[in-house]
């Protein structure tokens, strides 16, 4: 064969080679990865990327250089669980209903994990923070994250740090050290960081420079936590072509209109936040969008940017138009918080537009932002154009309106701020100076149902029931429908062995919260303690149904089965229980009593021995 010939044949099966190829699927592009970056309460004016000069922020400063700065973010409401939820899931507050602490997520609304996990991304999630703790105060907001670093259930510590918040580098250490374990793209990390939310306490050496702005020395240990976790992803080569959003949750009053923190207004010092979005391959880096957004926005567009479809019905909309410079139009960000509820005021509701700001609320708010952009000259006039089309947008939207019934917040305000003092106080575990606050809330107005049930709380937890239980009854009074004052009142009442009482309370209480086991396992306790077998059994086997596994609650059962003449039973019961738990000593009283009620005379005398044994090791 001449050389000619093979080089034809030669030529010929690398042709027939490329055609195959050609037809072959090609592989698909991995998407890249997400980081969601939340900074809680923070301003985007104390931020040095956004012209504070009173700070050094070099982390945000550089992510806004290689990405997208948005100068004019507002968050529909000034609350940490409501905000997030927000942003997680591309809607209103109106549409997904968390508008306070503990409120859960309804499962028909699809969180952004679940978006991203459906495309392949794998999923956590760490917090700074319990009040996000999704088996206490913020259930639901783990749906769609293969990890959620919730709060230990039993902390070990006293101590605020490990039991209320995370210092940031503490969170940024435990998505590192996720990231390590699970290096397969994609990936989606949400990453909170609570250092700036209240108290102001800032580690060295933050705490010396900023020693006389400690809100801003937080700021500035938050954004070192953000270095960091940035430092981490430049390290294992996951900077370049993620798409980094970091955005804060709310603002933070700082005193303006009299709000220490936040949570009770609507104005721009606690719902104006940063907005920095890093795009792949250092995109539109240094751009900067004068226009007004919202971080309801924030689910829209990272679905947009991936290129990922979204069959949800969202409020928010892509920021895409923005990046690419399609459009400048300012978008219609509306406002609410229904946290002054807790404090029986009257719900805000707000709708700004360019230039102007309507506040609905007992006496009505309209601010021209041009003109005073801190938001102190009330120019409200029911019957001007203005207002009249600012209500008309409010109107198209599912919000209850602000009623006239309730107090103004702006007239509670420094009741508030005392009752926040008060909480924080309880949480560091300093009761002292949290009942000498709320003592000084109740000489404001001595029948505010929350100063009256934390301070009840307070005497609970001291022992003092007696007064516990006078503080909670006069707590219920103001606010009848307070589920959980009712079962702090008989938990007091129980102590103090007022049995009638604690039934009533704690019947009070399931009424209005049918689901809470512990209420249904004391009101059980308490029947048996009436000398009511059956009605206990009733409650008990109720919860039981709520905890299957509670040995309390099926001890209980088995003392209310002794006590109805079925002692067979409880003694099946309670021999199971003997094997799961042979430590525990009632179980062997309530064996022992069992079997002498059955003419068990070996068995019972068995049961007391190991009883009497566990006795003298748990003295």
């Amino acid at each position: 064969m001449t050389v000619k010939v093979l080089l034809t044949s030669l030529i010929l099966c690398l042709t027939s080679l490329c055609a195959i190829c050609a037809e072959l699927p090609k592989k698909k592009a991995t998407p890249p990865d997400v980081f969601l970056v939340t900074i809680d309460t923070l301003r985007a004016d104390h931020l040095h990327c956004y012209g504070y000069e009173h700070i050094e922020t070099p982390a945000s400063d550089a992510l806004a250089k290689d990405g997208v700065r948005f100068t004019q973010a507002f968050t529909p409401s000034p609350i940490t669980n409501t905000s997030h939820t927000t942003i997680l899931t591309g809607l209103l507050p109106s549409t997904h209903g968390v508008t306070d602490f503990a409120v859960p997520l309804a499962p028909d609304h699809t969180t952004l994990a679940e978006m991203l996990r459906q495309q392949g991304y794998h999923t956590a999630a760490f917090i700074g923070a319990v009040i996000l703790d999704s088996k206490s105060l913020a259930p639901g907001l783990d749906r769609g994250f293969d990890y959620y670093d919730n709060f230990p259930e039993h902390p070990t510590t006293k101590s605020r740090w490990g039991r209320v918040e995370r210092r940031g580098m503490d969170v940024v250490l435990h998505a590192e050290a996720w990231l390590t374990v699970h290096p397969t793209p994609p990936h989606f990390v949400w990453v909170h960081l609570y250092d700036p939310h209240d108290p102001y306490e800032p580690p060295a050496p933050y705490s010396q420079s900023y020693k006389d702005q400690t809100y801003d020395g937080e700021v500035a240990y938050a954004d070192s936590a953000l270095a960091a976790f940035v430092a981490h992803l430049k390290k294992h080569g996951e900077y370049q072509n993620a798409l980094i959003v970091v955005v804060g949750d709310h603002g933070e009053g700082l005193g303006e209109h009299h709000e220490d923190t936040h949570g009770i207004f609507l104005y721009d010092s606690t719902t104006h936040v940063p907005l920095i979005v890093k795009l792949p391959a250092g995109t539109s880096a240094g751009k900067v969008v004068a226009a007004q957004v919202r971080t309801l926005d924030i689910l829209p567009t990272v679905l947009d940017l991936i290129r990922a479809p979204s069959t949800a019905n969202l409020d928010g909309l892509s920021l895409k138009p923005y990046l690419t410079g399609s459009e400048e139009r300012p978008r219609v960000v509306l406002g609410q918080t229904d946290y002054p509820l807790r404090f029986g005021w009257a719900p805000l509701r707000s709708v700004r537009t360019e230039g102007f700001k309507l506040i609905e609320a007992p006496r009505p708010e309209l601010y021209n932002l041009q003109s005073d952009p801190n938001e102190l000259d009330n120019r409200f006039d029911a019957q001007s154009s203005r207002t009249q089309e600012l209500r008309g947008i409010l109107a198209k939207f599912p919000f209850n309106s602000p009623t006239s019934a309730l107090p103004d917040p702006k007239d509670r305000i420094e009741e508030q701020n005392l009752l926040h003092t008060a909480m924080i106080a309880s949480e560091d575990n300093r009761a002292a100076d949290a009942r000498s606050v709320l003592e000084k809330v109740l000489r404001l107005d001595p029948k505010s149902p929350t100063a009256l049930r934390q301070l009840g709380e307070l005497e609970l937890q001291a022992g003092d029931y007696a007064p516990a239980a006078q503080h909670l009854k006069a707590a219920l009074e103001v606010r009848p429908d307070d589920a959980t004052a009712a079962f702090y009142e008989g938990q007091a009442l129980d102590k103090s062995h007022d049995l009638p009482g604690a039934r009533d309370a704690l019947e009070k209480s399931l009424k209005l919260m049918p689901g809470h086991f512990q209420a249904r396992l004391l009101l059980g306790q308490v029947y048996l303690g009436l000398g009511d077998a059956k009605a206990a059994e009733d409650q008990l086997e109720a919860a039981l149904l709520l905890e299957s596994n509670s040995v309390e609650a099926q001890l209980a059962l088995a003392r209310a089965g002794i006590l109805q003449g079925r002692s067979g039973q409880a003694a099946l019961q309670l021999e199971i229980l003997a094997k799961s738990h042979p430590k525990t000593l009632e179980v062997f009283e309530l064996l022992s009593q069992a079997y002498t009620s059955l003419g068990k005379t070996t068995e019972a005398h068995q049961a007391e021995i190991r009883a009497d044994q566990l006795r003298k090791t748990q003295k």
